[in-house]
């Protein structure tokens, strides 16, 4: 049979200590488990053990379940060496990836060099974006930086503004290799 964690919350040690001390010298001799049990529940402000499971388990009920964390996702080496060609030395993009999952990590390194909390004119955009890369196909960056959700425009495209989100691994260890 499994046992069931229970969380013991003690509010002020030295109150818990004090009340400890004085049930184990009252008791005069070594406590069996059970009486411990009530002991430290006693302590912890509770009537006795089963009062502290029963309020653990409805706590335990009643709170949101939270899924654990992902695991990080490895980062392949090779690929990253393929995405770090596709820059100068300078982080300038010098051409456009061949393949379609490549594509994004790209655009991070590119989303990370736009300004957080501004907004751009397409014009201004473009700009920017001219400088960020080499091979003159700002219109192609800026569609792709849309498409992939790392910015956003107005229904008339007269302004456009970076949506503030957390880069994958794969781009987050593009950006550190690239000194960014």
């Amino acid at each position: 049979m499994s046992k069931t964690l229970l969380p013991l919350h003690v509010g002020d040690i030295s109150a818990f200590a004090r009340s400890l001390g004085s049930q184990l010298a009252d008791c005069g001799r070594t406590p069996g488990h059970v009486e411990l049990l009530n002991m430290l529940a006693r302590s912890s402000g509770h009537k006795n053990f089963q009062h502290l499971r029963a309020n653990a388990m409805q706590a335990m009920q009643s709170a949101p379940s939270i899924p654990p964390a992902p695991a990080p996702e490895p980062v392949d080496q090779t690929r990253l060496k393929r995405l770090i060609r596709l820059f100068d030395r300078d982080g300038q993009l010098l051409r456009w990836p061949g393949k379609r999952g490549m594509e994004a990590s790209c655009l991070w390194v590119l989303w990370s060099r736009i300004p957080a909390r501004q907004s751009f004119t397409e014009a201004q955009l473009n700009d920017l974006l001219n400088t960020l890369h080499s091979f003159g196909d700002h219109a192609l960056l800026r569609r792709g930086l849309i498409d992939c959700g790392l910015m956003t425009r107005t229904p008339d495209g007269r302004e456009y503004r970076r949506v503030e989100l957390k880069p994958t691994a794969e781009a987050l260890a593009l950006l550190e290799r690239l000194g960014r």
